[in-house]
């Protein structure tokens, strides 16, 4: 059988992705484990299935997962006001308008909250408290959460939405969130290499893979700090993701020990409002997961910066994939991977048209071909060169600047970009737009 690592690693090679990590898992079982590629780029450090990634905004669907936990044991109500549960803030005013908002809408993106995603911040700098977040207030570098759609009336992607049920949870049970997720979820399903940790842990830091940016060049301090824990703060292997999912469709076949009764688990699985199509074709949500129409395949991707994955399920048939990569463009190699695991083991109503990256064609790289001057006189030889551009500035070695779009183009090594906009070359640098003039 065709396995999945059948095309990653050359697609790790196109699209200057370091590493991936991957597992397949049908009724019920892993039955293909694998990695490729580097931890850290310019490293020795091979990716092996204990790598640690961010699992990004996979982190929701595991919150998700604790929460019902905590409707099940009667702490939570799905359909209450949050306001009369949270304690150390409060869902505020729209004006002179008091919008209600419950956890159902909260998990399943129609809350009208703002704020969709989250930015990191560098290891070294102060993170903000969850109300500092929730507020937009110093050191917080995101507006504050608010409602400014009527709740339950459509959907909108919030992550802002997601750390008000990180709020909550921890406001009914004081127990800070890590310690919660640990014994709600990720113990008792055995994800031994998970933890909700932002910062992470010196302990866990050396199993960490490093994030890069799209010409697969380490970040600055290797990773960014999410202390959003519920909708970005996770730090996980597709081992342990895939273990997740398989949790949540023994509770709901009704297995025995399941961590949810099966009809909380129906409900998570369950079409709430229709959603901006995602991969797969994931049209719907539930709670905490995006669904296809019916139900049957759900999933989450996730993107921090450095960091791409996406994990995705059939619930009846309990096959289904995660794959993790260490790269800005690593969704292209996920999908690919997805397309191929689908493919080879038939999985059913998969879409089979695959999205391909909006990369330049070989005419309007050549197009783009020939001598220009920068708005104050600088001069610059442009051509085509291996898929994106090679140029020259006056006085200087070549730079290759390699295309992340079919109109945009970044320089290796240094912070340069060109763009072309309304048929013109702009170079961008150091906060600056400059015209180039063709001569």
């Amino acid at each position: 059988m065709t396995t999945a690592r059948d095309g990653i690693e050359s697609d790790l090679d196109e699209f200057d992705v370091p590493g991936a990590s991957w597992v397949v898992f049908d009724d019920g079982t892993v039955t293909e484990v694998g990695t490729a590629g580097l931890a850290e780029a310019g490293s020795a450090r091979a990716v092996t299935p204990g790598t640690l990634f961010q699992a990004a905004s996979i982190s929701k669907p595991v919150t998700v997962l604790a929460m019902l936990r905590l409707v099940d044991r009667g702490l939570l109500d799905l359909d209450e006001d949050v306001n009369r549960k949270l304690k150390s803030w409060q869902v505020p005013p729209t004006g002179r308008w008091q919008p209600t908002v419950t956890l159902r809408q909260l998990a399943s993106h129609s809350a009208g909250l703002t704020v969709s995603g989250f930015p990191g911040y560098p290891r070294d700098v102060a993170l903000p408290t969850t109300a500092q977040i929730l507020d937009g207030t110093r050191p917080a570098t995101n507006i504050g959460v608010r409602v400014d759609l009527v709740p339950g009336t459509q959907f909108r992607y919030s992550g802002g939405g997601t750390t008000v049920i990180q709020q909550l949870l921890e406001d009914v049970t004081g127990t800070p969130f890590r310690d919660l997720m640990q014994e709600l979820v990720l113990q008792p399903l055995g994800m031994s290499d998970s933890a909700y940790a932002q910062p992470l842990p010196p302990n866990l830091q050396a199993n960490a893979a490093s994030g890069h940016n799209e010409l697969g060049q380490p970040l600055n301090g290797k990773w960014d700090v999410y202390p959003q824990l519920a909708a970005a703060g996770l730090w996980t292997t597709p081992t342990d993701l895939a273990k997740f999912a398989i949790g949540l469709e023994r509770a709901y076949a009704g297995a025995a020990g399941a961590l949810l009764p099966p009809g909380l688990a129906t409900q998570m699985l369950t079409p709430q409002i229709a959603a901006t199509e995602r991969i797969g074709g994931l049209n719907h949500l539930g709670l905490g997961v995006f669904l296809d129409e019916s139900g049957r395949r759900y999933g989450h991707s996730g993107g921090n910066k450095g960091f791409c994955c996406h994990l995705m399920a059939y619930r009846d048939t309990r096959q289904g994939a995660v794959v993790m990569t260490n790269g800005d463009s690593g969704m292209w190699v996920v999908l690919r991977a997805f397309a191929a695991i689908a493919s080879a083991r038939g999985w059913p109503s998969y879409p089979e048209e695959l999205e391909q990256p909006d990369l330049p064609t070989t005419e309007s790289l050549d197009a783009l071909t020939g001598t220009y001057r920068l708005t104050h006189g600088l001069r610059l030889a442009v051509r085509a060169w291996d898929g994106g551009l090679g140029v020259q500035f006056e006085g200087q070695e070549p730079l290759e600047f390699r295309a992340l779009s079919a109109d945009r183009f970044a320089a290796s090594g240094v912070g340069a970009q060109l763009e072309v906009r309304g048929g013109e070359l702009v170079f961008l640098q150091g906060g600056a737009d400059f015209g180039c003039v063709r001569e």
